[in-house]
């Protein structure tokens, strides 16, 4: 292991530690239905959408043979559907349905309520500043990917 005094050796370490955290919290949590791939592809579709499988593979950086399997699946599963494109387009586009967002919206609130017992007792401002820098983080890796990735806020 690099030299954990070195800022950029500590930041690696504690982010693969933290989707360490993050994919070990999805697997054990009870009642949690969403796969972690369809819980990131229905996020995105909540906030975008329709979307074709080459849009949802370059949003995800994905390979589109992987993302034309995941949608299948979640198909199957009554969470994201098929639809015309609106804009006249050849290419057929995907939309979340009614139950994969009730099912999103259910997940998410298993996953908040989890962060909320990680940070029980910390201040108000602390988190506050933990949003703050994942937002700075996550946004400057969109940028040097080119890959923007929608928010609720926005």
């Amino acid at each position: 292991m690099a030299d954990a005094d070195e800022p950029l050796a500590a930041l690696e370490y504690e982010m693969m530690l933290l989707s360490r955290h993050s994919l070990m919290a999805r697997q054990h949590r009870k009642g949690q239905v969403l796969e972690r791939s369809a819980y990131v592809l229905l996020s995105r579709l909540e906030l975008e959408s329709p979307m074709s499988l080459k849009e949802l593979a370059e949003a995800l950086r994905l390979d589109i043979s992987t993302v034309n399997r995941q949608v299948r699946s979640m198909i199957t599963q009554d969470l994201v559907e098929g639809v015309i494109d609106p804009d006249g387009g050849a290419a057929r586009k995907f939309v979340a349905t009614a139950h994969g967002l009730k099912q999103l919206r259910v997940d998410r609130a298993m996953s908040t309520d989890g962060l909320g017992q990680v940070v029980e007792g910390w201040g108000p401002s602390d988190t506050e500043t933990l949003i703050r820098l994942l937002r700075r983080f996550n946004r400057s890796v969109e940028r040097l990917e080119d890959n923007e990735w929608p928010r609720p806020e926005d």
